[in-house]
């Protein structure tokens, strides 16, 4: 329907708004990103740091802290994957001397205990220096990026594969730093 005509004089209504119109100016190419300015809304309040505020954060930044929760995270989770580990094996409490008998709760308990304990430290041991390479390296370079993680994971995967050869030590270095370079990948 066209608009009514207007009397001599009379300013005119502006035309119906089209929906395509509309369209380009929402999702099409005239389209205009907005940036969003928190200082233009008056800025979010912010009051100043207190010193004890300040020393914690320089300690939870600190790289002895780092590692030594990086030690205790591996420790939990190493103890929890052992146990799980144990929980599915089949030959935990199996003796080989007697290959019939069944193993007693108390057996299996043990065993799943011993191996806790023993993927604990592993996890523990590798957490902590992982975390602590990270932070020597992020020091050295004065950066915090994808490539402190990708150096330490082949430094400590090096380290712990070099002990059964160099050959190992190369691919423990290779597959580490993949590793860190996928999880930092998909954490940041």
């Amino acid at each position: 329907a066209a608009p009514p005509p207007s009397a001599p004089g009379e300013p005119r209504p502006p035309p119906p708004l089209q929906y395509s119109v509309l369209l380009e100016h929402l999702v099409g190419d005239k389209r205009r990103p907005r940036a969003w300015d928190p200082a233009a809304l008056g800025g979010i309040p912010c009051p100043p740091k207190s010193e004890e505020q300040k020393m914690v954060e320089r300690v939870m930044e600190s790289c002895p802290f780092k590692a030594t929760l990086a030690c205790v995270g591996g420790f939990v989770l190493g103890g929890a994957f052992g146990i799980f580990t144990a929980g599915i094996d089949t030959n935990v409490g199996f003796d080989p001397k007697d290959p019939y008998r069944t193993p007693t709760a108390k057996e299996v308990l043990k065993d799943m205990g011993q191996r806790g304990i023993s993927y604990a430290k592993n996890f523990a041991i590798v957490g902590a220096m992982f975390s602590c390479t990270e932070c020597v390296v992020e020091s050295y370079r004065g950066k915090s990026d994808w490539k402190n993680s990708v150096i330490s994971g082949c430094i400590t995967g090096g380290a712990i594969g070099f002990r059964a050869g160099l050959k190992a030590g190369v691919i423990g270095c290779g597959g580490f730093a993949a590793f860190s370079a996928a999880v930092d990948y998909y954490l940041r």
